[in-house]
């Protein structure tokens, strides 16, 4: 075969699929921003599912405004296969320079630290600066080479919707903005909407949802510019207070663009956006007078804009309005639709992302016949703590960042907090997708709730020295990583015990959930981890279950054992038992579950709820 392995052939939907939006839909979403476009990506590997994304522009986003990608953010795209593709083209964040007025001469900044970007070693995902247009041109392309051939609609734009009753019970009308039909309205129906559409969402007020919180009244002027200059930093990210204000300065790809934020200071209440008519010079020069005694000499300027901090969380991210009801969402919002914040600590696109990363598998899951709606509601009930935790740091790093705050020094802060910009520090709560009953001290790197951070296991069949986490691909599929004992694999074990458990026995949620017709692995990817050296034992050893039998010639799939590195031991690494551990982790990569070997009555119980259709 010489086509591109990325490449799917067209299966399900995805057959002749017309380029026309159909009238009815299973998944519509509504903008094809951030939390939009990763949403539907999610969805387009999926032929049975009809999803639609809508955008009122005629065409693909040709300049974004967001451009900080945080580690966890590269993580995602690790899992949808071009994290390298887009890293290459990116500005890569190695260090931070912090700049202060000097001493001996207050109105001149001097450098006074210079921090690694990630000084505690959270993760080896990369940090970097990127246009947002190219990450969604990233999940484009991810869309058109899946089975479903997935393509955005553009011209459309979204004008209300009603939830009645029925197989499609949302009701939507659009206004068509480009092409011949333009200034023509039509009606599409749905079973679920997605509101992606940004911070003043038509979707969000279409379902009564409504915006927590208050502007904080300090305006930023930012741009993007080519400048000569004499400031040494200006190809390394830095945050400069001076006498005469602050700045943050983000080179940007490409080796000579950067983007300015230039503190505009506060704002009186009764400004009414005036603020916004700050031209290009004043914020030029206002930048160069914190620079002192650098300049820089702009001479072209790619994008400019003027606004005000604000710091918002919707009451709800879906159409249900009382929480102690029977009733199940329809109409979900994400992103800036639901939360909004300033844009200095790089977290807007970061953020939005994962609400699509939550929300995406488990419309999948619940269309392709898995799961009942309940799962939906643990969307908001997830995703809702995570905004208000956003724009608690955020508020603390604008306030820094505008001069405030208390005496620990900014460049303290940044070390200290770096685990949440990067985008680690969320961690789900005990629920229906989240155990209660988790044995934690089986794999204490494993935190429950929290990211299944990897590590490097060799894989038995090749040889290959691997991260077993970056073997995540986004498919919906749950992950069961099963961690042996000490047994030699040559040797009966409890491992060989769970093994038949998982592969044979009915309460075994790949028998149970697992279609009949289906490949072995079409739920859950289950790989197992030894404790020996890959050399020390043969891939044959492994229980079946561990090479699982798929595609059209039901060939065994070796590519899901393990064993360790002899200098980088993973059980050493991420404190799993010597005694074995499995591992259950989500969709969207997050540890749901720990359990011993011996304690298959606990997987089994924690997967019944998930998988009940009543």
């Amino acid at each position: 075969m010489s086509e591109n392995p990325r490449t799917f052939p067209p299966a399900g939907v995805g057959v002749g699929r017309p380029e026309e939006l159909p009238d009815e839909i299973d998944v519509l979403i509504v903008g094809s921003g951030p939390a939009g476009m990763l949403t539907a990506a999610q969805l387009s590997v999926f032929p049975d599912i009809t999803t639609c994304i809508i955008e009122k522009r005629d065409s693909r986003l040709e300049l974004g405004h967001a451009d900080g990608v945080q580690a966890r953010t590269v993580e995602t795209f690790q899992a949808f296969g071009f994290r390298r593709e887009i890293v290459d083209e990116a500005y890569i964040i190695k260090e931070t320079a912090f700049w202060k007025p000097d001493p001996e001469n207050p109105d001149h900044i001097v450098r006074s630290a210079v921090t690694d970007d990630d000084p505690l070693g959270i993760s080896e995902f990369e940090h970097i600066v990127v246009n947002q247009a190219r990450v969604l041109d990233y999940f484009r392309e991810f869309m058109a080479n899946q089975p479903s051939k997935m393509a955005p609609h553009y011209g459309f734009e979204f004008v209300s919707l009603e939830v009645g009753e029925g197989e499609y019970p949302v009701e939507v009308e659009l206004l068509v903005t480009a092409g011949p039909d333009e200034g023509k309205t039509r009606k599409v129906r749905a079973k679920y909407v997605l509101g992606a559409d940004g911070a003043h969402s038509r979707v969000r007020k279409s379902i009564g949802a409504t915006h927590q919180g208050n502007v904080s009244y300090h305006a930023w002027g930012v741009a993007d510019v080519l400048a000569h200059s004499d400031f040494p930093d200006i190809r390394l990210k830095s945050i400069i207070h001076s006498n005469k204000g602050s700045i943050l300065h983000i080179p940007r790809e490409g080796g000579y663009l950067f983007r300015t934020y230039v503190d505009l200071g506060e704002v009186p209440e009764d400004d009414n956006r005036q603020i916004r008519k700050t031209p290009l010079e004043e914020i030029i020069k206002k930048g160069n007078d914190i620079l002192a005694p650098y300049s820089f000499d702009v001479q072209d300027v790619a994008w400019w804009s003027v606004y005000e901090v604000g710091h918002r969380v919707t009451d709800r991210f879906d159409d249900v309005v009382k929480t102690d009801s029977d009733q199940h969402p329809h109409v979900f919002i994400a992103g800036d639709a639901c939360h909004t914040h300033s844009a200095k600590a790089g977290q807007g696109m970061n953020v939005s992302m994962q609400d699509g990363f939550n929300l995406g598998w488990k419309l999948a899951q619940v269309l392709r016949g898995y799961s009942s709606e309940k799962i939906l509601r643990t969307y908001t009930q997830e995703r809702q703590q995570i905004a208000q935790d956003l724009i608690d740091f955020d508020l603390e790093w604008s306030g820094r960042m505008a001069g405030s705050g208390d005496d620990e020094s900014i460049e303290e802060f940044y070390v200290r907090t770096a685990e949440f910009p990067a985008g680690f520090m969320t961690e789900y709560k005990p629920g229906l997708l989240t155990s209660g009953e988790v044995k934690q001290e089986r794999a204490t790197g494993y935190p429950l709730g929290k990211r299944f951070k990897s590590a490097r296991v060799v894989r038995r069949a090749d040889a290959n020295d691997l991260h077993l986490g970056h073997q995540h691909r986004a498919d919906g599929r749950w992950r069961i990583y099963v961690f042996a004992d000490r047994a030699h694999p040559s040797e009966h074990s409890k491992l060989d015990d769970f093994a038949t458990w998982l592969g044979e026995d009915a309460a075994s949620p790949v028998v149970r959930h697992t279609k009949a017709g289906d490949d072995a692995d079409s739920v859950f990817d289950v790989k197992v981890i030894y404790q020996q050296l890959h050399r020390d034992f043969e891939i044959t050893q492994a229980p079946a279950v561990f090479g699982p039998k798929t595609g059209p010639f039901q060939l065994e799939d070796w590519n899901q054992i393990y064993g360790t590195l002899a200098d980088e031991d993973i059980f050493d690494i991420r404190g799993i038992s010597r005694d074995g551990a499995v591992v259950i982790v989500r969709p969207d990569m997050y540890v749901a579950h720990i359990a011993a070997l011996d304690e298959t009555d606990s997987i089994a119980r924690f997967f019944e709820p998930i998988f009940d259709l009543s």
